[in-house]
C-alpha cells in the first residue's frame, strides 16, 4: 500500500505489444519508486488491456509469450518465466485473484516469504499467501505495494 496508495489512475489496451528494459529505483517519493528494486524483462503478447488506480488495478491478455523477469529488491530476489493463454487479473489492495491459463516456472525467495511455481502451479508460503494450478489463482498479500513494477 505505501507503494501504491496515491498512484494516478492509468488505462491502456494494445493489439500486440512487445517490451524490455531494466530498472533501478527506491526511496524516491513517487508512486511505485518508495521501496527500493531493480530488476530486469523481457516480454511479448497478443490482445493486452489494463487499468489501474490507486490500490487498484486489472489486467487482462489473450496471449502473453517469453515474458522473462529478474529482479532484485531490499528484501527479495526473483526470477520467473511465464506463458499464458486468455488470462485475466485483478487486485483490490492486498487480495488478488487471476484466472487463465498459464505455465509459470520460477522462484522468490526473501526475508518475508517463499514462492515456487512449476508449469503454472505453485504456492507463496510468507508475508504473502497464495496457491494456483495451471495458471489459476489468489492471494492475499500483508504488505501490499511492496512488489509491484516499475
Amino acid at each position: 500500500m505505501i507503494d501504491t496508495f496515491d498512484r494516478s489512475g492509468h488505462a491502456s489496451t494494445a493489439s500486440t505489444f512487445a517490451r524490455a528494459g531494466k530498472y533501478a529505483c527506491g526511496l524516491e517519493d513517487k508512486p511505485g519508486r518508495r521501496i527500493p528494486k531493480a530488476g530486469v524483462y523481457a516480454e511479448a503478447g497478443v490482445g493486452e488491456a489494463g487499468a489501474e488506480w490507486s490500490v487498484f488495478d486489472a489486467k487482462g491478455a489473450s496471449v502473453s509469450a517469453g515474458t522473462l523477469k529478474a529482479r532484485a529488491m531490499a528484501t527479495a530476489v526473483s526470477a520467473m518465466a511465464t506463458a499464458e493463454v486468455a488470462s485475466a487479473s485483478a487486485s483490490a489492495g492486498p487480495i488478488k485473484a487471476k484466472v487463465g491459463l498459464a505455465v509459470d516456472t520460477g522462484v522468490e525467495v526473501g526475508l518475508t516469504r517463499v514462492e515456487a511455481n512449476v508449469l503454472g502451479t505453485g504456492f507463496s508460503l510468507g508475508r504473502k499467501m497464495g496457491v494456483s494450478l495451471f495458471g489459476t489463482g489468489f492471494s492475499l498479500d500483508s504488505l501490499w505495494g511492496h512488489n509491484k513494477k516499475v
